[in-house]
C-alpha cells in the first residue's frame, strides 16, 4: 500500500510542479499586459485591464488554489511533514 501512494505522490508532484509553473508563468504574463495596457493608453488599455482582471485572474485564482490542495495532499500521501517542527537529535562530539 506504501508503495502505490508513493508512486502517486510521485506523479502527484510532477502534475503540482508544472501547475505552480504555469501560475507564476501567467502571473508574469499579466504583469506585462498592465505595461502594454500602460504604454497604449485610451479605451484599448481598458479592455486589456479588464480582461486580465475578469478572465485571467479569476482562472488563475482557482489553478492556484488546486494546486495548493493538490501539493498539500501530496504531502500527505508522501508521509512529509514539512509544516511540524522536528526535533534533531544531536550528538554530543567532545
Amino acid at each position: 500500500m506504501k508503495e502505490k501512494m508513493k508512486k502517486l505522490s510521485d506523479i502527484l508532484k510532477v502534475v503540482f510542479g508544472y501547475g505552480i509553473m504555469i501560475s507564476l508563468f501567467v502571473g508574469g504574463l499579466t504583469f506585462f499586459g498592465y505595461v502594454a495596457a500602460l504604454i497604449v493608453g485610451g479605451d484599448t488599455a481598458v479592455k486589456i485591464c479588464d480582461f486580465i482582471s475578469n478572465t485571467v485572474n479569476k482562472n488563475m485564482i482557482y489553478l492556484s488554489t488546486i494546486m495548493i490542495l493538490l501539493g498539500l495532499v501530496t504531502m500527505y500521501l508522501a508521509g512529509e511533514k514539512a509544516l511540524t517542527p522536528s526535533q534533531s537529535k544531536k550528538s554530543k562530539t567532545d
